[in-house]
């Protein structure tokens, strides 16, 4: 619940300062993103180690080292979300680990005695907000690049008559 918490409040904050600076709501999403990706890959090494490892389906190989390279991935992934250049390219990439780390967030939620948070509902509608967010941020850099490409094939049409 906290990276929930964490992904909302910050975005929220970054809105309203946004609104001050004239920032696109991209720009509070990559934000809410960057703190809700630094508190889970942060977790990954600090205070939450063994549980994450135990959430690891028993079938894959190795919990260890898999909960040590999605923490290094997601706290890669927040340095290119706060760099515009690269902020698609986060996205996707933490889109993708989203989704292959969901099946570690559904053994975890059919496990035994789960707190109503982490039970496989609340789980999975988490995950939906939180790929929401990440495809967002993708969507709104590709359909920049098309509106700047439909915008730059009219001068070079034009360039090709003359």
């Amino acid at each position: 619940m906290v990276p929930l918490v964490a992904l909302v409040v910050v975005t929220l904050v970054l809105l309203g300062v946004g609104r001050l600076r004239s920032w696109h709501w991209v720009v509070a999403v990559r934000g809410g993103l960057a703190a809700m990706f630094t508190l889970t890959g942060g977790a990954h090494f600090i205070g939450m180690r063994e549980e994450l490892i135990s959430m690891v389906p028993p079938a894959l190989p190795a919990p260890g080292l898999l909960v040590t390279i999605t923490g290094v991935l997601e706290l890669a992934a927040v340095v290119g979300l706060l760099w515009r250049p690269t902020a698609p390219w986060a996205a996707a990439g933490l889109t993708a680990l989203l989704l292959a780390m969901f099946p570690a967030n559904v053994h975890k939620a059919l496990g035994e005695n789960v707190p109503w948070d982490d039970q496989l509902v609340p789980r999975t509608l988490m995950q939906v907000v939180f790929l929401a967010a990440t495809v967002s941020v993708v969507l709104h850099c590709l359909r920049g690049q098309a509106m700047i490409a439909s915008h730059d094939r009219p001068v070079a049409e034009s360039a090709a008559r003359r």
